[in-house]
């Protein structure tokens, strides 16, 4: 255990499913499929250890040595998930008994034992407490921790998991990609992602900027694609992404992340101008 984690505790807030759709990036990962050691982090995971029980779940569906390693400063949160984890470990909870999982404290140093390294790292809805100045460092600390093709998954998302959105940034501390996740159904428009942006985006969303031209942009096409709503919200989404790869925007993946509701782009075109 770290003696002092570095960071500061988040409030705590933790919902079941609240993180399925980053759980879902991150089983896909070719940092996570291709590990030679498939250990995850969840840091800052919160009150509850249910969003690493549920990560490992998942995860276990792709590789069935996946392991979650869950870090908190809060020493009483550890405590509690730990004992949660004994419960699911008994068979007294809706997980899998045989969940590779564990819970100890720390922060962005990311303390791991036996000199392991961390194929990927998850930490959402930490830094939103933080100054946008605090971000670079943060990213590199925890950055350090990866093994050399690992990844960083920083961002944060609704309260239910709804609107999502996040950086994925490389064993260097560098940003590569930046994800909008929604879900479409009922979705009114794409730039309620605003809300949610991460911390090195947030206080860009703003005329002049690269991730305020990609909202205004997506809503004029949601907006554009609005007879398609006849054929269901995906048919919608899916027109949407495809006028803005027409239009030039870098849009990475295809229509199979796109039914998903994610759009995702190079961290360049959505980088904040110097």
């Amino acid at each position: 255990m770290a003696s002092s984690p570095l960071g500061r505790p988040t409030r705590g807030t933790t919902g079941t499913n609240r993180l399925r759709r980053n759980d879902r990036w991150i089983a896909s990962a070719a940092a996570f499929r291709r590990a030679a050691d498939p250990l995850v982090v969840d840091l800052g995971y919160g009150a509850s250890g249910v969003t690493a029980f549920e990560l490992a779940t998942r995860l276990q569906r792709v590789r069935a040595d996946a392991e979650v390693r869950g870090l908190e400063i809060d020493p009483a949160r550890v405590a509690t998930a730990t004992a949660q984890l004994a419960d699911v470990h008994a068979g007294r909870a809706p997980f899998p008994p045989d969940l590779r999982v564990s819970f100890a404290r720390g922060g962005f140093e990311v303390p791991l034992p036996d000199g392991r390294r961390a194929a990927v790292i998850r930490a959402m809805n930490v830094l939103r407490q933080y100054d946008e100045s605090d971000v670079p460092a943060a990213w590199q600390t925890m950055a350090a921790r990866l093994a050399p093709d690992g990844l960083l998954v920083e961002g944060t998302c609704d309260e239910i998991g709804r609107v999502s959105s996040w950086i994925d940034v490389d064993a260097s501390g560098a940003p590569q990609r930046f994800t909008v996740s929604l879900r479409l159904a009922d979705l009114e428009h794409p730039s309620i992602v605003a809300e949610r942006l991460p911390k090195a985006l947030i206080h860009h969303n703003v005329p002049g900027e690269r991730v305020h031209a990609l909202l205004v942009a997506l809503d004029r096409e949601w907006d554009r694609a609005a007879a398609l709503s006849t054929f269901g919200a995906t048919q919608r989404f899916l027109a949407a992404v495809s006028a803005l790869r027409e239009q030039g925007w870098p849009v990475l993946g295809g229509k199979s992340r796109w039914r998903l509701g994610e759009l995702t782009l190079p961290w360049a075109a959505v980088a904040p101008l110097p």
